[in-house]
């Protein structure tokens, strides 16, 4: 009975792994996300409240 065993290949359980090793030309700190969020959110408040005036 053990000779009628049937052997799975060893996997990862699905998971694929990429390369890390790969750079973006682009790299932002979290601190400049952060503020870049901020000032397109107050440029949109701004646009709600003024915007009218100008796009009318």
């Amino acid at each position: 009975m053990a000779d009628n065993q049937i052997r799975m290949p060893s996997g990862q359980g699905g998971l694929i792994r990429y390369s890390e090793e790969e750079k973006s030309r682009l790299e932002f700190s979290p601190g400049m996300v952060l503020i870049l969020c901020i000032l397109l959110i107050v440029f949109i408040i701004l646009l709600h409240l003024f915007g009218g005036r100008f796009f009318a």
